[in-house]
């Protein structure tokens, strides 16, 4: 028997993991997928470390978050600073002081916020859905080359369909600073994130290629209590109806040349591009090779038979997961976390966050 039965060998689930195996706890792992460590997964082809999911950029403002990480390994000193390319020309991000001498030839911040200002002077009140908001922050221009297609494509939904939350964060800045995140600590862990994750679970017993909702009846009965990071409306098998995500899918390719794009990132923000970004894989580890790879990006339209990525949390979804968690709150020896368990966008730092808390309130100090 053992204490704990952790179903998905993400970060909120091997974090958890290795911290009840410290107390000398009993976890069984189950992992659907063919590899731990989720969608931060990294696989080594040519000697480069592909992250196979996405690009993943460990970065937080939390220095106990930063040194929990640095226990599974050492970051380098990587700094995001990707490029967009709409219909062949090439704009910094985030959007700064680069990014509006490009557009317009400015040179100070008062011609540059001269500019938005008068570009997005009528929008008089609250913007009510993405577009309105993006130009209230940026104008025009900048929403129609470099928000628009990128956005539409990403979501599936016109602009003025989606809520304005989404982008309500968009860095905007008035210098000449190319480092997307204001973060203090950031950076890519040498040798990949996979090798964390094997840290993580190195007193865990480990099954791969096991789905636990397929199988629940064989694994329910083996531990005293189950940590469940799969979709949560999944284990109730959908009984109020699926919550809704947007999906993705990769394509991966082995160039023969050194270098293919000169940055770890770049976006393709016009529409006729059918992929949203290209990422080329050694830059995040400033590696020196014959070869390189690269992965398209490239929106899917989400359902039960591909795997979920950004939940889509407007009003119908937001009050449809309210249901199940609340039938989630009635079980005695159940609990859900993750970026699926909890139906939330979550970037990396945040899943620690909340798997550290919740190994708090479990188990203890």
């Amino acid at each position: 028997m053992f204490d704990y039965l952790i179903v998905g060998s993400g970060l909120f689930g091997s974090i958890f993991a290795y911290e009840a195996s410290k107390k000398k706890l009993k976890c069984l792992v189950l992992e659907k997928r063919s590899h731990i460590g989720g969608n931060c997964y990294t696989e080594n082809i040519q000697k480069i470390n592909v992250h196979k999911y996405g690009a993943h950029i460990f970065r937080t403002s939390d220095e106990n978050i930063w040194h929990y990480m640095k226990n599974f390994c050492e970051f380098n000193h990587f700094i995001n600073s990707p490029i967009a390319n709409y219909k062949g020309n090439i704009y910094n991000l985030p959007f700064n002081m680069n990014t509006f001498y490009q557009l317009w030839g400015v040179k100070t911040p008062e011609e540059a916020q001269k500019i938005i200002q008068e570009q997005s002077a009528f929008i008089k009140d609250k913007p009510r859905n993405l577009e309105e908001q993006a130009i209230s922050l940026v104008g025009i221009d900048i929403y129609e080359k470099l928000i628009k297609g990128y956005t539409e494509k990403q979501w599936g939904r016109e602009c003025s369909q989606l809520p304005a939350s989404i982008i309500r964060r968009i860095p905007v800045r008035y210098i000449y600073d190319n480092n997307y995140f204001r973060d203090p600590y950031q950076g890519i862990p040498k040798g990949g994130y996979t090798l964390i994750f094997e840290k993580m679970l190195k007193g865990c017993e480990v099954i791969k290629n096991v789905d636990f909702i397929k199988n629940r009846k064989e694994f329910t009965n083996k531990a005293k209590k189950i940590i469940f990071t799969g979709p949560i409306d999944s284990y109730y098998d959908y009984k109020f109806g699926a919550l809704e995500y947007r999906s993705l899918k990769f394509k991966h390719k082995v160039l023969n040349r050194e270098n293919f794009q000169g940055v770890a990132v770049v976006n393709y923000t016009d529409k006729e591009v059918p992929y949203t970004r290209t990422i080329e894989h050694k830059h995040f580890e400033f590696l020196q090779s014959p070869t390189t790879v690269v992965s398209e990006e490239y929106p899917l339209e989400w359902n039960l038979e591909v795997e979920p990525y950004y939940p889509i949390n407007d009003e119908k979804n937001q009050s449809l997961y309210n249901e199940y968690y609340i039938l989630s709150k009635k079980e005695k020896n159940v609990y859900f976390g993750g970026r699926l368990g909890e139906y939330r966008y979550y970037d990396m730092q945040d899943v620690v966050k909340s798997a550290l808390e919740f190994c708090k309130r479990e188990l203890g100090d």
